[in-house]
């Protein structure tokens, strides 16, 4: 796991960090995406999200006021208020705020339910989470959601 800093240029602070996926030996995200299957989807996507916070919580960024923007895969989420239990238990365990936890569907990911995806953003939402896109009726992968900071 990595942490890519977003900076707000106007005051030169680090408002946020986006969790990058990386191997053990900081292999890039590609070689470990590239293990994905659909077999171990919902277990990848868990354990990302977990890692994240968790890895967050060591560095400190609980304490930094910055927000934690994480990727999630829709496909792994069969049904969003099981599936998110295991975040908000990580978040509770490391004292991260739920409203500085931000998601975002990973780019270039296939939405085949654009209803499916309303449903985990609502879910999210009614969770204290922030996600960072909205729906386009006729997007189809994520890149062809237009990118938004959300109201919790």
């Amino acid at each position: 796991m990595a942490f890519q800093p977003i900076v707000d240029l106007a005051t030169g602070r680090v408002h946020a960090y986006e969790a990058l996926v990386r191997g053990p030996a900081g292999e890039p995200a590609l070689t470990v995406l590239s293990q994905v299957t659909s077999a171990n989807r919902y277990a990848f996507d868990q354990s990302c999200r977990v890692k994240a916070i968790e890895l967050a919580s060591r560095l400190g960024m609980v304490g930094s006021g910055a927000t934690l923007s994480i990727n999630f895969i829709p496909g792994a989420m069969y049904r969003p208020e099981n599936c998110v239990r295991a975040t908000l238990a990580a978040a509770r365990r490391h004292r991260f705020p739920l409203n500085r936890l931000q998601f975002e569907v990973t780019e270039g990911e296939k939405v085949e339910d654009p209803n499916h995806l309303t449903s985990i953003f609502r879910e999210y939402r009614a969770r204290g989470f922030r996600v960072a896109s909205t729906i386009s009726a006729r997007a189809t992968r994520a890149s062809d959601y237009s990118p938004a900071f959300s109201r919790t």
